[in-house]
């Protein structure tokens, strides 16, 4: 059976032309391409209460946080700076506890742009609201070139498992204003841009949580790297539900 793979829904807040009615809920096409190249099947979950975030777990084996709207500051105990932009406090607060379960669970995650910042905020980091924030941050990391082609080089930590999947030097595509400030106690930084901003993250103690900030189900179609990325999120949803499988057999 292939591995069942959660898509957490953005929410497009205005009114569609599809249906008259706003806060329509979905998952960006591109990542449902990827996921099911790979060998997964995505299944996309609406934000519904966290209480109940709980009973989506055995539906799953892995789930991958997308991007989208900032994150709520207040998660990580900041209040609002002049340049948040816009933020969708019901989305937050059922991605953490789903990942929250998730973990505890066992099941794989992946994250991407968004996705690794929710990931590092759940497990206790924090962000830089708007990377005018950060000392560092000196490079374009909104490109304007396409969104399929990349714009700036990331230095990725030898021995992680992000280095044996794309090597040490990557170059990848950038769309995003916030970035990750404290690296959660359980999580390692393993990617940075040459500016010093935190590019990935990877799980300290085992293979469970890689999270980076680039758009690979942007160019996994003609660039390796991106894809093997997706190829190893479901190699490792696929042993997470063997495992799942045996412990309730």
């Amino acid at each position: 059976m292939k591995p069942r793979i959660a898509l957490p829904a953005d929410t497009f807040t205005e009114a569609t032309n599809i249906i008259n009615e706003r806060n329509a809920e979905f998952s960006p096409d591109p990542a449902i391409q990827a996921i099911t190249k790979a060998g997964g099947i995505p299944i996309i979950l609406p934000s519904i209460d966290p209480e109940d975030a709980i009973n989506y777990i055995d539906l799953f084996d892995g789930v991958l946080m997308l991007g989208g709207f900032d994150i709520d500051p207040t998660f990580f105990n900041e209040e609002p700076h002049a340049d948040l932009g816009e933020t969708y406090r019901k989305r937050d607060l059922f991605e953490i506890a789903l990942l929250k379960s998730a973990i505890k669970a066992g099941k794989a995650v992946m994250g991407i742009c968004r996705g690794m910042q929710v990931i590092n905020v759940a497990l206790g980091g924090t962000l830089y609201q708007d990377l005018s924030e950060d000392p560092q941050a000196k490079l374009k990391h909104s490109q304007q070139a396409a969104g399929n082609l990349p714009t700036h080089h990331v230095n990725i930590q030898t021995g992680s498992m992000l280095s044996s999947l794309i090597g040490e030097r990557s170059c990848v595509n950038s769309r995003h204003h916030q970035t990750i400030h404290q690296v959660a106690p359980t999580l390692q930084a393993v990617a940075k841009a040459d500016d010093g901003v935190i590019e990935a993250v990877e799980s300290k103690m085992n293979r469970q949580i890689l999270g980076v900030q680039w758009h690979p189900e942007n160019m996994y179609k003609h660039n390796k790297e991106s894809q093997a990325l997706f190829t190893n999120f479901i190699k490792r949803s696929s042993e997470a539900g063997s495992q799942t499988n045996v412990r309730t057999a």
